[in-house]
């Protein structure tokens, strides 16, 4: 009997075999958590636990009471002939996890199989192995809340079943005489086997279930240890100091040889394994195809080519980075060879892609808002600076008298100039000759003001007056060449404004022969909001960093100036529209 059991107990490496493939399944899985189970998939478990009983009964022991025990694959038996067998675990195991209907199901394919095999006890074990399914399906019912229950649970049902089948052959089996030779000689060693077998399957499931979650929960947790850490760079947008700071916590975080993100056209972070050069540009078509299509690459070693380090990085992942629908740059991990690539970094390198795209979406919208209620400030505030508007009213008082034609048209202008500041609140674009008309009339306020001491000068070309551009695109600019180039200019000062059309772009620019701007001071206009007395300070900057969200990297702006000179401040838009005229 101690022989038989350690025979038996030697063959639940099948069982470990196959518990270890059945969790390979996602439909299995998906049975197990209860959760999007069709009616295909439940038959496919079915007969995958049928197969599995099938199995086991071919891999069981002949038992012959007058010649004992001898171990041989079972094709068929004779009248006299029984099985030791493990047929009964895959029935329990489809029973615990799918519940009575599958446990049924799976033990009428084993057990009709089984009969088939004939032997004295060929019903009696046909009847028993689909009972086995029946009791494995209450103990699912009566355990539901639990997704798959204890190892000590299992092995109890597991000797439990092999207990019924055991009493089942003693009832139906005949003659009586080798019924009861036979359960007395396997039916310990099948209990405790079988009981075992149950136990060993459901533990090996419960500990991959487990190893996953334990996966899972440390993936979440550094994901979320990343999101928190990364953050406040993100959410300031992708700039140079976010990209550097936001490389060197991954490379941290992540076994990769380095790490890098890039915008459209510049490496704006490095960190990992040092380069070559200090060259920032771009150079690897795999990265620009990535920018280009807006999907993740896994590039191999002949991708490398013109990335410039001294230890050679023969694989990479590289993701983009989506703004607006639209990739804006790369997210690159690297690795010293591909077999350091695994499908774990591909999953991660695309979710860290997602969770950054998604700060620098939030970045935008923090933007957008803040940009929206400082346009919407700079405008109030010109509807009623009390400076220009007192200025511009004591000027036409004083004409009334001496030129009323002249005060008549001053007041038309401050009406239109007014006008359009409010329509510049509301509007998003503006056509070129609106934007015109609005310069215009502010600049006619400030020449009465001046007299003589103000020449104005218009270059215009008329085919591009369709042209949409951002509202209060010129403004800012005009207003910054009298505020500050004209203020303190000694005698004439002079503005020219010109608008072209020039190689499939836009070019507006104001001219003034003002003071002009130190190189520091140039710096710093576009880059961040300037501190200054005559006016907010924001305008340049709120320009730029509007024209940089509404067209990206399709536009470029220019200051070219030097001190007691005068100032060039140019703006060149890309990919113009025209709008639409309705008759």
């Amino acid at each position: 009997m101690w022989e038989l059991l350690l025979v038996m107990l030697e063959r639940l490496g099948i069982i470990v075999t196959v518990a270890f493939l059945v969790t390979r399944f996602r439909f299995v899985r998906n049975i197990i958590e209860e959760k999007n189970v069709s009616t295909i998939q439940r038959v496919n478990f079915i007969l995958m636990f049928g197969l599995f009983g099938i199995i086991g009964t071919y891999t069981g022991l002949t038992i012959n009471a007058e010649e004992g025990v001898y171990s041989r694959w079972t094709l068929s038996l004779a009248d006299d002939e029984a099985i030791a067998n493990a047929r009964v675990i895959g029935i329990v195991i489809a029973g615990l996890l799918g519940g009575w209907k599958v446990g049924v199901g799976a033990g009428l394919i084993a057990g009709i199989h089984r009969y088939t095999l004939g032997g004295f006890s060929a019903l009696a074990c046909g009847i028993s192995t689909v009972l086995a399914g029946l009791i494995a399906g209450y103990f699912f019912k009566k355990y539901r809340r639990r997704r798959v229950v204890s190892w000590q649970l299992a092995l109890s049902i597991g000797m439990l079943a092999e207990t019924v089948q055991m009493l089942i052959i003693l009832v139906i089996a005949r003659p009586f005489t080798d019924a009861w030779a036979l359960v007395s000689s396997i039916g310990v060693p099948m209990i405790i086997a079988n009981g075992i077998g149950t136990a060993i399957f459901i533990l090996i499931i419960r500990n991959v279930i487990n190893e996953e979650e334990r996966m899972g929960k440390f993936q979440a947790e550094r994901s979320f240890r990343l999101a928190n850490q990364t953050l406040k760079y993100m959410r300031k947008g992708l700039s140079s100091e976010s990209a550097k700071a936001t490389c060197s916590i991954l490379y941290k975080e992540i076994d990769v040889a380095a790490v890098s993100i890039t915008n459209h056209n510049t490496v704006l972070g490095y960190v990992g394994s040092e380069k070559g050069n200090e060259d920032k540009a771009i150079k690897t078509l795999a990265t620009k195809e990535v920018l280009q299509t807006g999907e993740l690459k896994l590039a191999n070693e002949s991708d490398m080519i013109g990335l410039h380090v001294e230890q050679p990085l023969r694989a990479a992942i590289i993701a983009p980075l989506i703004q607006n629908n639209k990739p804006i740059g790369t997210l690159k991990l690297y690795f010293q060879s591909e077999k350091e690539r695994t499908p774990t970094t591909v999953e991660l390198a695309k979710g860290l892609a997602e969770l950054l795209s998604e700060q620098l979406q939030l970045a935008y919208v923090d933007d957008q808002l803040e940009l929206a209620k400082q346009a919407e400030i700079n405008a109030l505030q010109a509807q009623v600076n009390p400076h220009f508007l007192f200025n511009a009213l004591n000027t036409i008082v004083s004409l009334i008298r001496t030129d009323p034609n002249k005060a008549r048209k001053l007041l038309i202008s401050l009406s239109r100039f007014f006008r359009q500041n409010l329509t510049g609140i509301q509007a998003r674009e503006a056509t070129i000759e609106e934007e015109l008309n609005h310069v215009k009339a502010y600049l006619q306020i400030e020449q009465a003001r001046f007299s003589d001491r103000l020449h104005i000068q218009y270059e215009i070309d008329d085919k591009v007056l369709g042209f949409l551009v951002p509202t209060m695109t010129l403004q800012p600019i005009v207003e910054n060449a009298m505020k500050h180039g004209l203020k303190d200019k000694i005698g004439r000062g002079e503005i020219t404004i010109k608008i072209k059309k020039n190689a499939g772009q836009v070019c507006m620019s104001v001219e003034d022969n003002g003071v002009g701007i130190s190189n520091v001071r140039q710096s710093e206009l576009l880059e961040e909001p300037v501190q200054s007395k005559t006016g907010t300070g924001i305008g340049l900057f709120n320009l730029n960093k509007r024209l940089e969200m509404m067209y990206q990297d399709q536009f470029d702006i220019k200051i070219d100036s030097e001190e007691e000179r005068g100032t060039v401040f140019t703006i060149c838009l890309k990919h113009m529209v025209r709008k639409e005229v309705r008759i």
